[in-house]
Parts: structure tokens; C-alpha cells; sequence
């Protein structure tokens, strides 16, 4: 079997939690992209730049440059934004990501003012009280009309709302209530901090054992992956292939687990590259990578984003194991540790 750098899982667990911590719903995402930043200016041998839009772009020169290769994965989460003030004093809201109501009825939340407040409150259903509105708390559909925010503030009123700072527009994130026990992770957006942290730890490993990639490599730390247009652009015009790392979705009819990589060959946007697809699953056999090979049919990822945007290179698509997602989403250490390792085995290819 070969071998690859040893992970240091302590620091990989720490960043992570460190990231789920930080509110990022996608358009607020510049304390997530700074945090990451600052992990990564720990390497000396990373150039470090940003897009216009904002996301984070690592230069890693290589062995050779003959056909650099890129590595991506999203800091920008689910959340959403003020749609409303209402006359009672709460808010109605837009959602931000692909999410029922339902996910997120109960969570605690934080509103974020222009003023730099960060005022909290909880997601409810209008007719939240059983004693009160009985079966209909049961029956009612969540939607856009029957959710709104309670603020943990003296408001019965739009003008005492507007009395705190807060305006239409501002965003609101959802509490991640991060947990790690017995190998378990839970907590909301692993979708896709679990993987900014894979790669951030392939990156030490490396520094640790002395190592470089084979090919110069662009780390690319995208902020609109929710929204679909996360890593369309900040890449260079030379590069032949691109790694996406983001979840695997688990539930029923899936291959996909808690404990493994998984390696996706086809979601809503169609088929990953199958060469490139044929290459990654060699590595995790020559490696002894544990892995599972999947299918999302509701699942898009910035590799497509690319891809659509023009890009002409190979895309594939790996990830944890993730359930639940876009929910309160739980993975294990031993599927974090195998996305590493195969991004750690795809950086040493030739």
C-alpha cells in the first residue's frame, strides 16, 4: 500500500469548529473567508489573492506546471434575509439556499444590522402556541407567510423594530450548534465547512511531511456555491482539471455513509468526467482509501458552475458523508479523514 501524510486530526477538528462558529450565509460571507485566510497564511508557500466577488484563491506551486489543477469547496451556508418588518414587530423573511422552513423551525438566530449589531431571535411559526391555535400548529405549511423571526427584544411594533437598526436587506444566520462526540460531528453547514477544513488539513499534512503537489494547484475558497454560482470564475486559463470537494448526501437509495468519501458521478447537473472519475477511484485502491461511489439527484456543485461558465477542464466531485443534509447535518471523523486523504493521494498524482 502507499502512503500518505499523516493528518494532524486535532487541528483539522479545531479549524472546522472554529469555521461552523462563524455566521456565513451566502452574501455575508467575508468573516469565513478572513478566518480561512488567516489558517492558510500560515503556509509561507501559498500565494494568497481574492476574486472580486470575494472568494479565496491559494497559488500552489507544484513539481512541474505542465497542467495545474484545481481544488475547490464553499464557506457560504444557508440563512436568509430581512423580507419584512411586520406590524407586530417580527420579521418576515427570504430564504437564501435551497432549504424547507421546516429544517429550521425552532433554531435560535442572529440578525445582523448595518450598525454592526447582532441582534438574536428564533425561527417560529406564526401560529407557534398548541394551547392556542391547537391542530393548525400541526397543520399549517411552512412557507415564506407562516415563519417569521422572534426577537429576543422589546418590540411590538415595525417602529420599535426599526428602533434596534434593523432594515430590510440585513442577513440572518442560523445557529450551528456544533457538537463533536464519539467521532461524530453535528452540526448545521458541514455543507461545506467540513470540506474547506479537508483541504486546509491536505495543506498541512503537506507542510508537515516537506511535500509539494505534483502539479501547481489553485485552492479556491468559493462564497455563492448556494446559490449557484460560487466557483464560476477564479481560475486560470491553463488549468486541466479541477477536484470539487463538498458533502455526500446520505438517506434512502443512497450508497453514501457517515464513514466514508464518496465519490458523486452524476447529480442534477449530469456526469462528472469519467477519466477523471476512473483516476480518483484508482488513487483510493492504490491508497486504501475507504469510499462509496454515489448519485444525487437534487445536487449541484461549483464544479458545474465552472463547467457552465466555460471552463474546459475535467471535473469530479468527492466529499464526507454528510446526514441530513441542509438540515442539522451529522459526519464522522473517519469520513472527514478519508476526503483528506484522497485529496492529500489526487495532489500526489502524476
Amino acid at each position: 500500500m502507499k502512503s500518505l501524510p499523516q493528518i494532524d486530526q486535532t487541528y483539522m477538528l479545531d479549524f472546522l469548529t472554529g469555521l461552523l462558529n462563524i455566521p456565513s450565509p451566502t452574501g455575508f460571507t467575508e468573516k469565513a473567508i478572513d478566518y480561512t485566510e488567516q489558517a492558510l497564511r500560515g503556509f509561507p508557500f501559498l500565494s494568497l489573492s481574492r476574486t472580486r466577488k470575494g472568494a479565496l484563491v491559494a497559488i500552489w506551486r507544484g513539481a512541474d506546471s505542465t497542467a495545474p489543477r484545481g481544488v475547490t469547496a464553499h464557506v457560504d451556508t444557508l440563512g436568509a434575509m430581512v423580507k419584512e418588518i411586520k406590524s407586530n414587530g417580527r420579521l418576515k423573511l427570504t430564504r437564501i439556499g435551497g432549504f424547507p422552513w421546516n429544517t429550521v423551525e425552532g433554531e435560535g438566530c442572529t440578525v445582523f444590522t448595518r450598525a454592526g449589531d447582532d441582534i438574536r431571535g428564533s425561527l417560529l411559526l406564526t401560529k407557534s402556541s398548541v394551547h392556542v391555535y391547537g391542530s393548525d400548529v400541526g397543520e399549517t405549511k411552512r412557507d415564506d407567510d407562516s415563519i417569521e423571526i422572534r426577537l429576543d427584544a422589546r418590540t411590538t411594533s415595525a417602529e420599535d423594530t426599526r428602533a434596534l437598526g434593523i432594515e430590510v436587506g440585513d442577513f440572518v444566520a442560523f445557529d450551528p450548534r456544533v457538537e463533536i462526540i464519539n467521532g461524530f460531528v453535528r452540526s448545521r453547514h458541514l455543507d461545506d465547512k467540513a470540506c474547506v477544513a479537508n483541504i486546509v488539513a491536505a495543506v498541512k499534512a503537506f507542510n508537515d511531511a516537506g511535500l509539494k503537489p505534483t502539479q501547481t494547484t489553485i485552492l479556491h475558497i468559493s462564497n455563492y456555491e448556494e446559490v449557484g454560482h460560487g466557483a464560476a470564475v477564479g481560475f486560470p486559463a491553463d488549468m486541466a482539471e479541477l477536484l470539487t470537494v463538498d458533502m455526500a448526501a446520505i438517506g434512502e437509495g443512497q450508497t453514501s455513509d457517515e464513514f466514508h468519501a464518496t465519490l458523486c458521478v452524476k447529480d442534477s447537473g449530469g456526469p462528472y468526467h469519467y477519466g477523471m472519475n476512473e483516476k480518483l477511484r484508482t488513487l483510493a485502491d492504490e491508497y486504501e482509501i475507504p469510499y462509496k461511489i454515489d448519485i444525487y439527484p437534487y445536487y449541484g456543485s461549483d464544479g458545474e458552475a465552472y463547467w457552465r461558465a466555460g471552463g474546459d477542464v475535467t471535473v469530479s466531485l468527492i466529499g464526507p458523508g454528510v446526514d441530513a443534509s441542509h438540515n442539522y447535518e451529522r459526519t464522522h471523523t473517519d469520513a472527514l479523514v478519508a476526503t483528506t486523504q484522497w485529496i492529500m493521494a489526487y495532489l500526489l498524482a502524476e
